[in-house]
């Protein structure tokens, strides 16, 4: 048995297998006893040496340990680098079951409060795992058989794998593993092919022959990004693990979780198994997303994606290492070289799909209720605040309007009115927004419910093992769950939609329950025994069972197993719904789902579920709102106010600034608690709510450029401060604030009974938003003053950002004339850009129905460079220019030549106001 080792390349060996460094010269496969994975250095090797052998002395002067010694190779594994041999929840690990492994068994002091820490079990040096039998090349990289000698311990181990890699990009690398003999499930999802091998990687890649393993490093740096020696690979029919050292402690993603954006390292675990539970820390939540981004020293950036949507765990460990354990599927990977963190997330976005473009209306302020009763109190508010103009683009409704909770309905006493609210809001230039479920009622007199009676005929329902209708339980009672695998079910769920769209001619759509949840665990009749529902491991859940509030993983559907699809069944109803909008209304389509998995910024936006009314959740919301940036989703926002529990007025004026700054801003609240839209506060604070959401709206046309990047290249809308200062180790850990796009810094007051924020501000020149006075920092914390009235917002030097006069729709605030706010670098210079659509058609930049503007400042000269021009344009003029930073005053400001009337401020902000400059033409203004 071999120990783990790190390749050479000294010792030839047969030319059938070769291990190749991607980019050099292919050099064979070596045998060589180097040191151990985990020993870097020779600090750490003495160190490690002189622990053991102080424990072997101990061991004989004391007569030994109780049970037998305990093996030196046990011994020399610091405890950071301990991989989890026996990672069940639930059982006692004793030597005894340990050793039946094979594993190492040392006894460490457990972590206060309850939470693992260092494994008791743990792998020695020499456990067995893969050998690579074979490496060839191929046309995009090179095929491998793996092979298995000695099994692991877990049932109906697999002994061949094939290794497949493929040097798709530059940047991109993808490498496979699967059952060599035999198919098995992977998901459903489109992703690019390459049709070339990549000519000039950023990577290059050794293997590890006995025991096999990956080597992946970053050539600019040799960072290695990847040692997948670190543990054996466990490939089994329904326990699939492979572990890795890491180059740094930075890491993010892994969602959906609560907790802050940087993850800790200290032996935690991340389960990725869509739940319907109120946000916990620790706990699995509505959506899974197995990829992570890590910071390496120096501020490069890669990313990892799993592709595979089983029930999984991801262990973290401080050594620092990764584990991946997953229980179907295959290990399908993706990783992205960046180099740095905005790059990744591009490369990520190019294999799983760019997020759609929102429609306009959908970046306005919404508001929501479950408990407005009736169609007239929904209707009633939204008269409130047009009484007091208070901005809002959409109202919504949640399960109440729905006649006994029915899906397609709505209650015909209560909610008579609906068809009038909904027609009153589209005179307002407003929109209307509903909740469905994927829980259709089956208990009502046959006839009496299409929705049921056609998909029961047409068999478009999750099956028991029997083959019949899995019936669990919702809102309305016993429920059938709609497969979306099914590709009839999308045309079943556009006729449902059709129907009740022609008595509410809704805009966009709420699908929520969707992981879908269940009242009962599994169904009305359980579930049956077997190795679907129970597994031989079962990672760590919430309920400990895969069928805790949801049905049962034996559930069949049209695709394949529950099992496989749980965790797609919310993306696979986004898809549906999606699609069920465009051909309904023709138009851009709005879908906010619960539920969601990779690619689903294609189809839907997120909001991060049932929150509460507590300063913590609020924010909570920063690292869930910048993890689903990293995600692909970047319509995302927490329910405003917290949706449980009654918010009080100071905390619902604060939560009402920062999420005036959610990419997706809805104020949202449960039945019987107080009202918490902003006209029922007092004077003041509804003054500071509708003030925030004005500057929102003013900030509208720089949104809608970030979301149409977004689409267009898969840049991130709201922005952790390290994409834009990744070699700034004070930003890696910073969550409390965010950036919209590269040059807006948001600094939230999360505290109560304060009237002043602490924020940091990264080296250079930043602008209050509000006012143009500057702040010149060397990278530092400052105290800013923060009245209750008052959100702090400041410009990054060198950025141009397109505004325009708000009003209470976006609808009529795109009629307006817009404000152009440059911010001068220190050399004098600025750049933005503006993107103009009419806001709602589809597809308007892939069928040149669009507007595009550059605005540049060198030398005192701006320039506004139209580069693509539509008739929307003509429509709207630039009206003004405010220029922050301008050190002198100047003496005169010509507009294409033209000597201009402008102001000049003691805090260097020169306005040039009244232009009337049609946006489709292009000028220069220059100031002397």
């Amino acid at each position: 048995m071999k120990s783990y080792q790190k390749l050479t390349t000294t010792v030839p060996q047969p030319a059938a297998c070769w291990v190749e460094e991607e980019g050099a010269a292919s050099t064979p496969a070596g045998h060589g006893k180097l040191a151990p994975w985990w020993v870097g250095s020779g600090l750490l090797v003495a160190a490690v040496l002189l622990s053991a052998i102080t424990v072997w002395v101990l061991q004989q002067v004391s007569g030994g340990w109780p049970g037998p010694a305990l093996p030196p190779k046990c011994l020399l594994v610091p405890e950071s680098h301990r991989f989890d041999c026996y990672p069940e929840r639930r059982v006692v690990v004793t030597q005894e079951l340990c050793e039946s492994r094979g594993c190492c068994f040392i006894e460490t002091p457990p972590p206060a409060g309850g939470k693992r820490g260092v494994p008791w079990c743990f792998y020695p040096p020499d456990f067995p795992s893969y050998t690579l039998e074979s490496l060839n090349q191929t046309a995009l990289g090179m095929v491998g058989l793996l092979v298995r000698r000695e099994k692991a311990y877990y049932p109906r181990d697999i002994e061949m794998l094939r290794l497949d890699v493929e040097f798709e990009t530059d940047t991109r690398l993808h490498i496979k593993i699967t059952d060599a003999a035999n198919p098995r499930y992977e998901v459903p999802l489109e992703v690019p092919r390459a049709v070339k091998r990549a000519e000039n990687p950023i990577y290059s890649l050794d293997f590890s022959r006995d025991p096999f393993g990956v080597l992946l490093r970053r050539r600019a740096t040799g960072t290695v990004l990847l040692n997948t020696t670190v543990a054996p690979l466990i490939f089994a029919d329904q326990f699939l693990q492979i572990a890795t050292s890491l180059p740094s402690k930075f890491l993010y993603g892994l969602g959906e979780h609560r907790g802050t954006f940087l993850h800790s390292l200290d032996w935690s675990t991340l389960t990725l198994w869509a739940r319907d539970v109120s946000p916990t820390e620790s706990f699995n939540l509505y959506g899974a997303h197995p990829f992570y981004l890590l910071m390496e020293e120096g501020g490069d950036a890669h990313g990892v994606f799993l592709l595979n949507s089983n029930a999984m765990e991801v262990a973290l460990q401080p050594a620092p290492g990764l584990t991946w354990r997953t229980i179907g599927g295959v290990l399908d990977f993706y990783i992205f070289l960046g180099p740095d963190p905005n790059m990744v997330i591009q490369q990520y976005q190019q294999v799983i799909g760019f997020p759609a473009m929102p429609p306009l209306w959908a970046l306005g302020f919404h508001l929501c209720r479950w408990g407005y009763g009736s169609s007239n109190e929904t209707w009633q508010t939204a008269r409130a605040m047009r009484n007091y103009q208070i901005p809002q683009d959409a109202q919504w409704n949640d399960i109440d309007y729905m006649d006994g909770y029915r899906d397609f309905t709505f209650d015909p006493q209560k909610f008579a009115s609906l068809p009038s609210l909904v027609e009153d809001l589209h005179k307002h230039g407003q929109r209307y927004v509903m909740i469905l479920d994927p829980g259709i009622s089956s208990t009502n007199p046959h006839g009496s419910y299409w929705p049921f009676d056609e998909g029961l005929r047409r068999g478009l329902f999750l099956n028991t093992t029997q083959g019949q209708p899995l019936i669990g339980q919702v809102w309305p009672g016993f429920t059938a769950f709609a497969d979306f695998s099914n590709p009839d079910t999308e045309q079943w769920w556009l006729e449902n939609l059709q129907r009740f769209h022609a008595h509410v001619p809704f805009d966009g759509l709420w699908i929520d329950m969707n992981e879908p949840s269940n009242f009962m665990d599994g169904s009305e009749d359980g579930c049956p025994p077997g190795e679907l529902d129970s597994p031989p491991y079962t990672p760590a859940v919430l309920g400990d069972s895969l069928v805790a509030k949801t049905v049962c993983a034996s559930a069949k559907q049209k695709a394949s197993v529950h099992y496989n699809l749980h965790n797609l069944y919310g993306l696979m109803e986004a898809k549906a719904t999606a699609s069920a909008l465009i051909q309904i209304r023709g138009k851009r389509p709005f879908v906010i789902s619960r539920s969601t998995f990779p690619s689903q910024g294609q189809y839907s936006g997120h909001w991060l579920g049932d929150n509460r009314s507590q300063w913590k959740d609020m924010y909570y919301s920063i690292p869930g709102l910048l993890s689903f940036s990293l995600f692909g989703i970047p319509l995302v926002g927490a329910d405003i106010c917290g949706f449980s529990g009654s918010t009080s007025e100071e905390l619902c004026t604060r939560w009402m600034q920062l999420g005036a700054f959610y990419p997706f801003a809805r104020n949202h609240n449960t039945q019987n608690e107080k009202a918490q839209d902003p006209t029922v506060f007092s004077p003041a604070a509804r003054t500071a709510m509708k003030d925030v959401l004005l500057t929102r709206y003013s900030l509208l046309p720089f949104l809608y450029t970030l979301f149409h990047r977004a689409h267009l290249q898969g840049d991130t809308v709201a922005r952790p401060l390290f994409f834009e200062f990744p070699w700034d180790v004070a930003t890696l850990g910073l969550d409390r604030q965010f950036l919209w796009g590269r040059s807006l810094l948001v600094t939230p007051v999360l505290e109560p009974g304060v009237d002043s924020v602490t924020g940091y501000v990264p080296r250079g020149v930043w602008y209050d938003f509000y006012t143009g006075s500057s702040v010149n920092s060397s990278g530092e914390t400052l105290k800013m003053s923060a009245p209750l009235e008052h959100l702090n917002l400041h410009v990054r030097e060198g950025a141009i950002l397109p505004t325009q006069k708000p009003e209470t729709t976006s609808e009529a605030t795109r009629g307006n004339a817009l404000r152009l706010i440059v911010a001068l670098s220190q050399s004098g210079t600025a750049w933005g850009d503006l993107f103009w659509d009419d806001g709602e058609s589809l597809d308007t930049f892939e069928r040149d129905s669009y507007s595009y503007l550059v605005f540049n400042v060198t030398q005192n000269i701006f320039t506004s460079t139209v580069l693509h021009a539509s008739t929307e344009a003509t429509e709207v003029t630039i009206g003004t220019l405010s220029i922050f930073g301008v050190r002198e005053p100047p003496s005169k400001v010509l507009l294409n030549g033209q000597e201009k009337p402008f102001s000049y401020l003691d805090n260097q902000v020169l306005t040039v106001s009244d232009l009337g400059l049609s946006l489709s033409q292009g000028f220069s203004l220059r100031w002397l």
